[in-house]
């Protein structure tokens, strides 16, 4: 009993590892005038330092995923958080925007080897009858990251310069580093290590297979329009006249309600309540909910339009929370795990890297956001058309021996 305590408590340290790598995502945006005042940093470079870690994840990260299980689950996320904490102390000694760059690049394989593992990391550490709540908690370790740097990476860097402010979250993983390295037990001993034509096997096993297509196709539905929204939400509210410090609070406290949906849905799961139905909500909270935040109807109210933002990130976080908890499910087999979840973060990548352009596009022929909604709209009924796909499809599988 203890041990099975021990090992339970063991994987809220993994849990701690993702956020610290989303830290590292989140760290840049409350950076950017400090690098272009003291770096000279442009505003195309400022935007391609943005995207340069979703980019290796866009590019990426089905592979990380086929290698993990190789290279062993534990050892893989200690290696990610290693990578971070060495790129993050080095950027913040870095004299030009192409060390900057370089580093950032590292960062992405970084950020993709501490996450990708930790749902079969985690699988292996909890009982069965914690696996979904705990699940639905991890579904929230990039939102709880953003909202961290959205609400303290202002005023840090104001005190300690943009160099201190990548220190501290050098130091942050380093220190998550050695938490699971003393307190998360090590791999198992791999008697027969995989060989190329196993990996490559495994990869076929994944991408030939329904459920992770279905997953990550769900997961780019949600990222694609909940980046674009919150992403958003400051240049509205400052349009509308509140001042800066207001801004980074609400835009902090939207991104910080996902985790509520994500914490939710591990719980729903739990008691019995239907992936496809969780999902369901989720989506149609989306789309009501950016519909408030951008609609005609409420433009010129912020205080509406923060309601639906509270709304559209709260209730979709239950989608992120579902579909990590499905993935080790899902899976086509107990060593594809890793792999599904990397095709859900590709996929959940390619929608955050084209979801913003394609509402700003919007926005520009529109004249304003009031047609935001349509295209996040659009998203949530695809969405729900592969929630209903999915719950099929997850019934099928409790219904099989």
């Amino acid at each position: 009993m203890t041990s099975t305590r021990a090992t339970t408590a063991s994987a809220w340290f993994v849990v701690l590892g993702g956020i610290s790598a989303a830290l590292h995502t989140a760290k840049l945006a409350p950076a950017i005038p400090a690098l272009q005042r003291d770096l000279g940093v442009s505003l195309v470079t400022s935007g391609v330092l943005l995207s340069l870690m979703l980019l290796a994840s866009a590019l990426t990260a089905v592979v990380v995923g086929l290698l993990v299980e190789r290279f062993g689950l534990r050892r893989s996320q200690l290696t990610g958080l290693v990578l971070l904490s060495v790129a993050g102390l080095a950027g913040g000694f870095a004299p030009g925007e192409g060390v900057l760059l370089a580093l950032r690049a590292v960062e992405g394989i970084g950020f993709l080897l501490a996450t990708v593992p930790a749902p079969a990391l985690i699988r292996r550490l909890v009982a069965p009858d914690r696996l979904t709540r705990t699940l639905g908690v991890w579904g929230g370790f990039v939102p709880i990251g953003s909202a961290v740097a959205l609400l303290v990476g202002a005023g840090l860097i104001a005190a300690w310069g943009w160099s201190g402010w990548w220190w501290l979250t050098a130091a942050v993983s380093a220190v998550a580093a050695a938490l699971i390295a003393a307190l998360v037990p090590a791999d198992p001993p791999s008697t027969t290590p995989a060989s190329l034509s196993a990996v490559h096997r495994r990869a076929a096993e994944t991408l030939t297979h329904r459920a992770p297509w279905l997953l990550a196709l769900a997961f780019l539905c949600y990222s694609a329009q909940w980046l674009a929204v919150v992403g958003f939400l400051p240049s509205i509210y400052a349009a509308s006249g509140w001042g800066g410090t207001t801004v980074a609070v609400l835009s902090a406290l939207v991104a910080l309600s996902n985790v509520a949906g994500n914490i939710g849905a591990g719980y729903a799961l739990h008691h019995g309540v239907r992936p496809s139905t969780t999902l369901l909500v989720g989506y149609t909270a989306m789309a009501l909910g950016a519909f408030l935040a951008f609609g005609t109807p409420t433009s010129g109210t912020p205080l509406a339009q923060f309601a639906g933002a509270v709304l559209f990130s709260t209730l979709g976080g239950l989608i992120p929370g579902t579909l990590f908890a499905l993935a080790p499910r899902l899976a086509p087999s107990e060593p594809t795990i890793s792999t599904t979840v990397g095709w859900m973060m590709q996929l959940s990548a390619v929608g955050q890297l084209g979801g913003p352009p394609f509402v700003a596009w919007l926005a520009t022929l529109a004249g304003g956001w009031q047609f935001t909604w349509v295209a996040t709209g659009t998203a949530s009924v695809l969405g729900a058309v592969l929630a209903l796909t999915l719950g099929a499809h997850a019934a099928h599988r409790s219904a099989s021996p």
